[in-house]
């Protein structure tokens, strides 16, 4: 936990030393009465006592407790502010290191998973220890101090009562063990909770059109019983270890005053000390029983530090150099990627895409299309070989520099919970109100976002849902247009629209892809009829290349899929009368 802490501290390091000397200074106000208070209890078993050292060190104690309100009150704002810009820093820095580590990272692991660390867990650092840290620092400081003072006054009694803590650090230590193992399990078991619900909540409408709403809700009520065993498991599996520590340090302190009667009736003690053990020794482990009852959360809170700091050190892709190239022309050498260890996407893939040309990739499902174009905008590193954009590897570039150079018109088009306007905008959020509109204008977007209440300030809805997909296709190329990168990547942008959408999109892309270097994917083939060259897939590796005219000649894979295409285009639904039909009633 003191690893992870220390790990975490470092987003505020200057937040957190102050609130640490604060801390400090306030459990040092808290302790510095009780030294007072032995001063009154020696005072009065003087064989003189002195009226006025008394009402003097009542008066130190009064003044001392005034202040000690008044750096209690700044500790309070202190300790809430470190806890709250750890966290607000800790999302921050979550934030970056997302977008710096590879695409491969999100296929590779569950995205409510991630989004669970940067929420949930960063949630449960933000609770816990903002209400952890007064009793964490207590436990430390305070009783330093308070078997300081107990010390000085008999060393025999305090280390009495200071053995108590090698035995209950390791029924600490046990307890430590069955929360990590238990708590991984609760974290398990939120996370499938939560799986299971986003699932019931979106596919709520297939559900009940199926009529499985009661058979699918069994999953969701099994994931929320799993829930809450395993929150139950967390609290009571290690509870009854740190009891017993608890007890542990109960009874070291009866042990303490049995030796203390025996060291004061054979006159080894003197009635003072044994005053102040039975006062203040019962107070010094006030701080740590304090400390065990928030052991348990303290420890899940180190499971939630454990994912943080996990996601925290995911390597990051190379930065690269701050590299421009002088044209835009993209070169694939001897390629090899996977996405997985030894399930190779791409086998020794090597092509060339001259500037301000448009080459399509064609193929059945899984040839690797669309892991090419991610390729391109360096959402992945190559296993193997090289991409050169303008003779410049883009390994050696910074990845925000390729993404620059790169836009992308995808068939599943992700919008903000914003305005049109302003997801238009996303595309170059420095441009100008009049370029906006002239992109809206090129990509038809103002066909129908006149005819919406708020025009371009309608907002879309989360993921555009309140906007059609031919709407959203267009908002999307919208945002190409203005962006202006001199690639384009095209990945079956017209796939699943109906036709006057369709022709819609296309006019659209028209502008886009003026004078730029085109890569894009499609099904359709007779889309890609004057492409300047298609590239065909299959299995991962190149199996033909060439325009339209000489791939159809070859009467290879390209001839047969669009064979294939031409004897589907005529689809229709056919009516048969059924084999067996009932006899006419007589």
């Amino acid at each position: 936990m003191i690893k992870n802490l220390f790990y975490t501290f470092r987003t505020a390091p200057v937040t957190v030393r102050n609130s640490m000397l604060l801390e400090l200074l306030h459990s040092l106000f808290i302790a510095v009465p009780t030294g007072f208070l032995l001063l009154i209890i020696h005072e009065l078993f003087s064989p003189t006592p002195d009226p006025g050292k008394l009402w003097m060190y009542v008066g130190i104690m009064v003044a001392l407790i005034a202040v000690q309100f008044f750096v209690s009150v700044k500790n309070i704002v202190h300790s809430n502010n470190m806890t709250y810009t750890l966290s607000t820093n800790l999302r921050v820095a979550l934030g970056n290191h997302l977008q710096r580590i590879s695409m491969g990272t999100f296929k590779q692991r569950d995205p409510g998973e991630l989004a669970s660390v940067v929420l949930q867990d960063v949630a449960n650092f933000e609770l816990i220890f903002g209400h952890t840290i007064g009793n964490m620092a207590g436990a430390v400081f305070a009783t330093l101090i308070v078997s300081g003072f107990l010390l000085v006054t008999d060393w025999r009694l305090a280390l009495v009562l200071l053995a108590a803590l090698p035995l209950a650090w390791v029924l600490i230590r046990i307890s430590d063990y069955l929360v990590v193992k238990q708590g991984l399990k609760h974290v398990q078991a939120r996370n499938e909770t939560g799986a299971r619900f986003l699932e019931y909540v979106q596919g709520i409408r297939h559900i009940k059109s199926f009529g499985m709403t009661g058979e699918r809700f069994s999953g969701l009520q099994k994931a929320l019983d799993d829930f809450r065993k395993a929150s139950i498991k967390t609290e009571a599996i290690p509870g009854p270890f740190v009891l017993t520590a608890g007890l542990v340090l109960e009874l070291s302190f009866l042990l303490m005053v049995s030796l203390a009667l025996t060291y004061l009736v054979a006159g080894n003690l003197s009635v003072p000390a044994l005053i102040t053990f039975l006062i203040v020794g019962y107070r010094l482990f006030e701080p740590i029983k304090m400390l065990l009852v928030d052991y348990v959360i303290l420890r899940y809170m180190n499971i939630s530090l454990d994912r943080i700091v996990t996601l925290l050190r995911t390597p990051v892709q190379a930065s690269g150099r701050e590299l421009q190239p002088v044209n835009f022309d993209i070169a694939f050498q001897n390629v090899g990627f996977a996405y997985h260890r030894g399930q190779h996407v791409l086998k020794d893939i090597s092509f060339r895409v001259p500037e301000k040309s448009m080459t399509a990739l064609v193929g059945p499902s899984g040839s690797g299309k669309t892991t090419i174009t991610s390729l391109i905008a360096r959402f992945w590193d190559v296993q193997s070989g090289s991409i050169a954009i303008g003779g410049v590897n883009v390994q050696d570039m910074r990845p925000d520099d390729v993404c620059a150079l790169v836009s992308e018109v995808f068939q599943e088009v992700y919008l903000f919970d914003d305005t049109i306007y302003n997801n238009i905008r996303f595309g170059r959020p420095d441009a100008g109100e009049n370029d906006v509109l002239d992109a809206a204008e090129k990509a038809r977007v103002m066909d129908f976002a006149w005819e919406m209440p708020d025009g371009l300030n309608a907002r879309v809805g989360e993921g555009g849902n309140q906007l059609s997909g031919g709407q959203k296709q267009r908002i999307s190329i919208a945002r190409a247009l203005l962006k202006n990168a001199p690639i384009i990547l095209l990945d079956e942008a017209t796939a699943s629209l109906d036709p006057e959408n369709e022709i819609y999109i296309q006019q659209a892309i028209q502008e886009l892809v003026k004078d730029k270097t085109v890569i894009v994917v499609a099904h359709k083939l007779a889309t890609i009829r004057h492409a300047h060259q298609i590239i065909v897939l299959n299995d991962g590796r190149i199996e033909e290349q060439g325009d339209h005219e000489a791939l159809m000649q070859k009467q290879g894979l390209y001839h047969r899929l669009h064979q294939i295409q031409q004897q589907s285009g005529g689809w229709r639904i056919e009516h048969k009368t059924p084999y067996f039909q009932a006899d006419s009633a007589v």
